[in-house]
């Protein structure tokens, strides 16, 4: 393998289904596919780490697998974060620049979100992402980059993603395990929507929904910025086990089931349609007797997913309520993830949020193998959107840094 290439960025999005790694190089200013791994995950339980050794050895192995399809050694890795500690606030600071009008820097506007972050958190809290929503000059609202404007107060309302440190750190030494250091993280649920929204959406309001194995992310964004972020504990694995518990089958078979019969919505499926099914059940009584073979009703399977898929539903719409945000979707809901498959899904959607909802596909990366433009890749892929852009962002404030400093010192001669 070729030595480790400085315009590689690596992400790795380890979830309670699979561990998913993906490279992509940095050309002329544009993202560009090297290669990815997938493994299937273990030691994960609702979204987090419960066995770090088994974990790590899933994450060391696509991670080994990304490697040779990018022909370089991979060190460094994003990684992202998800789970039911993931919780959002909205907090607002302000800084106040005397009596005299002065022109906004950078470092005034790092004042006020240091004014604004400063919230109390319980000690096991950790910031995600400092997101400002707006910023507020002498009672101007909805500015988004004061830079270069002038005015006595200069305030900012904040949305802080936090999470639990602990959980946070397992995912890191995990991948310090595997062999990969971890030099940024990122809300799985954010991420996910770099890779989704289109910038009208974020302009109207929109809901992103990351439907996991475990969890399901949200992200909601009105007039360009972050609103709310939040996770709830249903993903697509309640639904495989509702059908597991209610077809007395093995999951693998449920989740077989549910690929390739599951719907959500019960009077979509034909009354008289019949599937077979092969279960676990034991015959006579006797333990280890032999598998049967039946049939039953296709409408039996959508009788059990219905109601998980409306509870979800139910508690994303609760959840945009509590967060003030439920009024704020002009352009609706979108659904992505691996759980955003199921047929019927978006009618549930629809039908309890009122707002129009689909399916959300990543934007493909140049050179990206067709396979990975599918929703359980959205959050991977906005991993790498989202690290590209911070990283054009930070470039060009250094760049403006350099050249203020060399006018000073030319001017100081």
């Amino acid at each position: 393998m070729k030595p480790n290439v400085d315009n590689l960025i690596t992400v790795l999005d380890a979830g309670s289904a699979k561990s998913f790694v993906l490279v992509a190089e940095v050309q002329d200013g544009v993202l560009r596919y090297r290669g990815h791994g997938v493994e299937a995950s273990k030691g994960m339980r609702k979204g987090l780490i419960a066995d770090l050794g088994p974990a790590a050895e899933a994450i060391n192995k696509a991670a080994l697998t990304a490697e040779r399809a990018a022909k370089a050694t991979i060190e460094t890795a994003v990684v992202g974060i998800g789970g039911t500690h993931v919780r959002g606030i909205n907090s607002r600071g302000g800084i106040s620049m005397g009596n005299r009008m002065r022109e906004i820097t950078r470092d005034e506007v790092r004042a006020a979100v240091d004014r604004a972050r400063s919230v109390a958190l319980p000690p096991d809290r950790e910031v995600l992402h400092l997101l400002p929503q707006e910023f507020i000059l002498d009672d101007q609202a909805g500015i988004h980059d004061p830079v270069g404007m002038v005015g006595n107060r200069l305030e900012v309302n904040l949305h802080l993603s936090t999470c639990s440190g602990g959980a946070a750190q397992s995912v890191i030494t995990c991948a310090n395990r595997a062999g990969l250091e971890v030099y940024d993280t990122v809300y799985e649920g954010i991420a996910a929507a770099e890779a989704v929204l289109s910038a009208d959406e974020r302009e109207l309001g929109v809901c992103v929904a990351d439907i996991g194995a475990s969890t399901t992310e949200l992200a909601v964004f009105f007039e360009g910025s972050i609103a709310h972020t939040a996770v709830l504990p249903i993903g697509g694995d309640h639904f495989t086990n509702d059908l597991a518990v209610g077809l007395h089958v093995s999951v693998e078979e449920a989740e077989q089931l549910k690929q390739m019969y599951g719907n959500c919505v019960v009077t979509s499926v034909p009354q008289l349609a019949e599937i077979e099914v092969g279960g676990s059940l034991t015959t006579g009584g006797i333990s280890g007797g032999a598998q049967q073979s039946r049939l039953v009703r296709q409408r039996f399977l959508a009788e059990i997913l219905e109601p998980r898929a409306r509870e979800l539903f139910t508690m994303l719409r609760d959840n945009l309520r509590a967060g003030g945000v439920l009024e704020a979707l002009g352009a609706g809901c979108v659904l992505t993830g691996g759980g955003a498959h199921l047929v019927g899904l978006l009618d549930n959607a629809e039908s309890l949020l009122r707002v129009p909802a689909r399916v959300g596909a990543p934007v493909p990366l140049s050179r990206m193998p067709q396979e990975l433009v599918r929703p359980e890749y959205a959050a991977a892929i906005g991993m790498l959107l989202y690290t590209h852009r911070t990283q054009i962002r930070r470039a060009s404030e250094e760049m403006g840094l350099k050249a203020k400093l060399k006018a000073i010192f030319a001017g100081s001669f």
